[in-house]
């Protein structure tokens, strides 16, 4: 699984996400990342603040537990979920 890698304290994902979508949900795979569309628009950080709300839903974690480390003004994104598992991750969110 290329889009999602273990580390020390949980799992980094690589996303490909595209704001302005009319449902937030996963789409399936973007040059080796996973791709999700968020209903949010890219305007004034609301598609990131959307991003950690929807990832903390779907993974059943508080959003202070996951951390935008790149990608803050691009589609191509690295986030940082705390206390979560590989297979958690990819139970969750693999739909392809």
């Amino acid at each position: 699984m290329a889009w999602a890698a273990t580390v020390s304290d949980g799992v980094v994902l690589s996303l490909h996400c595209q704001p302005g979508a009319k449902a937030s949900r996963v789409v399936g795979l973007h040059d080796e990342r996973l791709k999700i569309q968020l209903q949010a628009p890219p305007l004034e950080n609301r598609a990131n603040e959307a991003l950690v709300a929807w990832l903390a839903e779907q993974l059943g974690v508080p959003r202070k537990q996951i951390d935008l480390l790149t990608g803050q003004t691009s589609r191509q994104k690295r986030v940082l979920v705390r206390g979560a598992t590989l297979e958690q991750v990819q139970r969750l969110l693999t739909t392809i």
